[in-house]
């Protein structure tokens, strides 16, 4: 189920992975679903994943930008990769089975993806709606949430808890504070 349109040439920098939470209901809709969607909004990313059933679709291929952040700052990056989890962020997706996380963070780790989250962990919702988008965190590269992207408005995927998906060694920065 390939997407039609991608967001262009990627433009070069750290590579980096974006983890969304579309606020689908994991007990009711599968990975297809939310792809063939996301495809119908012109709105692709490049995996769409369903931690519950292991359900993994690839829309774009690795080396184009996709289109789930719009704007620029999708664009930027070797790779930016984004994986948008079929979940919700007031109910983070880290909390139950993670069933095909392996092999998702193999694939990230194959294309220079650093286990490693600059911006710290993602603020639970609603306070993720304020966090601090930090430009500085963003050039690392490496593993955010929607949440902690310069530019882009979203509250997901919520509280996770990254080290369940880059593992137990992951350095943890403080936790954000919200702005004010």
């Amino acid at each position: 189920m390939p997407a039609r349109q991608d967001g262009g040439a990627l433009r070069g920098g750290a590579p980096r992975v974006v983890w969304c939470a579309g606020e689908h209901d994991p007990r009711t809709v599968s990975a297809r679903s939310v792809a063939a969607d996301l495809i119908k909004e012109d709105r692709p990313p490049h995996l769409v994943w369903h931690p519950g059933t292991g359900e993994i679709v690839q829309l774009l291929p690795a080396t184009r930008a996709a289109r789930l952040l719009g704007g620029r700052v999708g664009r930027e990056g070797r790779v930016c990769l984004q994986i948008m989890v079929v979940g919700q962020s007031r109910a983070p997706f880290t909390g139950a089975l993670l069933t095909g996380l392996d092999a998702i963070v193999q694939w990230l780790d194959a294309w220079g993806v650093a286990r490693r989250w600059p911006a710290g962990p993602p603020l639970p919702s609603p306070q993720s709606y304020h966090a601090h988008r930090s430009r500085k965190d963003w050039a690392r590269g490496g593993h955010y949430g929607a949440s902690q992207v310069p530019l882009v408005d979203r509250p997901d995927p919520g509280g996770i808890d990254i080290r369940r998906i880059t593992g137990p060694d992951t350095p943890v920065a403080p936790i954000p504070k919200p702005r004010t």
